[in-house]
Formats: structure tokens, sequence, C-alpha cells
């Protein structure tokens, strides 16, 4: 019997006429750090948001953390969605923090209202995990006033609240200023430091290098490569993957005028 905390076969996924995934097979094992890479456009961010029913897969299987998430095709129900959810947690580019609630209750509302956990203790787990991404002394204060790299940290400490098994994370960085880049992948490496399953979609390479088991390069709704990044990074397989390396890896080598 498989040990994969995720297992996924022969997933497909259209819209409409154009088919995004195409057959993929893939499994993630319990505390692996799994990077995956590739062109825009690819499929990257449909193929993470399909791991917790965000997006509805039409063809193949997908088991995340107990849950049957897509069985031949058939998609688990709406009813079941919120539990898949609570054990595989999700942090997006766009931070989706609620203005009009503080950082504190940004945190405690999920763990309150899905796991029934009473206002002390969803407050108190709120603000370890605030001390954990280095912002406990915001508690109080509203989103708007934070910086981006700020609020990918809040972000980060709301999906830890409900007590993931698995942490999905769609370009996290990508809307963030070159120099608060580094603080919210500070916070990423702690989490694997200390176990934590994750699939991360990610165009920073030193990153994937670090940190990263496994290192996944999709291209056109497919799986090109996936292997250890040392292997990858030095020695890939496929012709796809050293022209894509290429192409990245020299753009983040030239000079800043």
């Amino acid at each position: 019997m498989s040990t994969a905390i995720i297992d996924i076969r022969n997933l497909s996924k259209s819209f409409g006429t154009h088919q995004v995934l195409h057959n993929i097979d893939f499994s993630v094992q319990p505390s692996q750090v799994v990077v995956v890479i590739g062109p825009s456009g690819s499929g990257k961010s449909t193929f993470l948001r399909c791991m917790n029913g965000l997006e509805t897969a039409e063809g193949g299987t997908l088991r995340a953390c107990g849950h049957t998430v897509v069985e031949q095709g058939r998609m688990m129900s709406e009813s079941k969605l919120d539990a898949l959810r609570s054990e595989v947690g999700m942090v997006f580019q766009s931070f989706n923090l609620f203005p009009h609630l503080s950082v504190l209750d940004n945190i405690t509302l999920a763990p309150m209202a899905l796991r029934g956990k009473s206002r002390q203790v969803a407050q108190e787990q709120g603000l370890r995990l605030l001390n954990k991404v280095g912002l406990e002394h915001k508690a109080q204060v509203y989103p708007g006033t934070l910086s981006g790299g700020q609020k990918q940290r809040v972000a980060i400490a709301r999906a830890l609240a409900m007590e993931p098994k698995v942490m999905l994370f769609d370009e996290p960085t990508s809307a963030l200023d070159p120099e608060l880049v580094g603080e919210v992948l500070q916070v990423m490496k702690t989490l694997a430091n200390e176990g934590m399953t994750m699939i991360i979609v990610t165009h920073e390479m030193g990153f994937a290098r670090e940190v990263a088991d496994v290192v996944v390069v999709m291209d056109q709704g497919a799986i090109v490569e996936a292997a250890p990044p040392a292997q990858l990074f030095t020695a890939p397989r496929e012709a796809r993957t050293r022209s894509f390396l290429q192409s990245v890896l020299s753009r983040d080598a030239a000079p800043v005028l």
C-alpha cells in the first residue's frame, strides 16, 4: 500500500477545449519538499490547485491526506472540501487577507469556525504562529498597514493555524518587491527544516536548490522531469529541462543596469 501523502494518477484537466494537464502521475511522501518549476502557462498553478479541490480535474485519480479528491474523473462532493482544505493548506501569491480584520483575527477566524476552537485557544495559537513568522508585534494592526512580505508571512501563519498536514505554495514571492522575498523564503525554509510536507510553485531557483527534496519541471501541462536538485540543476536528462534552466539561470545572472 502506498505511503504517499499525496498520490496522483493519470490526472487531466481542461479549460474548455484547452487541455491544461495531461495524464500526470506523481506522488509526494510525508515531510517531502517538492518544488515545481517551469515556464509560464505550463500548468503549474492548476496542478497545485487540483490538490485541494480549487480546480476540478476531469480525469484520473488524486488522493491527498486520506481524502479521495478525484476518483476516475469524479470530483469529491462540496460538503467534504472543508475537511480536505483543513489538512491541505494553501498560500497564494496575492495574500487574500481580510482587510477589515486585524492580523490576529485573520488567523483565528478559520480555526474557530471550522475547527471549533474557543477564541482564547485560537488567539493563543495565533500569537505563537505570529511569533514563528516574526510578526507577533503586528497582531492588532490591519493588513493595509503591512508590507507585502509581512502580509505573506501572515498568510502563512493563517494557513498553519488549521494545523495542515500539507502546505501548498503558489508562487508565494512573485508579487513581492525583491528586497522582501528573503523574509518569506526564510519562513518556508524553517517549515521545511521542521518536516512540513510542502509543494511549492516558484521561480526562485536558489531556494529550489537549497530546500527541495525533489524538483519537478513542467511544460505544456506535463511533467518533463523530476529529480533531486543536485541532479536536476547539474545534469538534467531532458533537453527541455536544459533549455528552460539555461534561460532562467542566465536571466538571473544578468547584471543590474
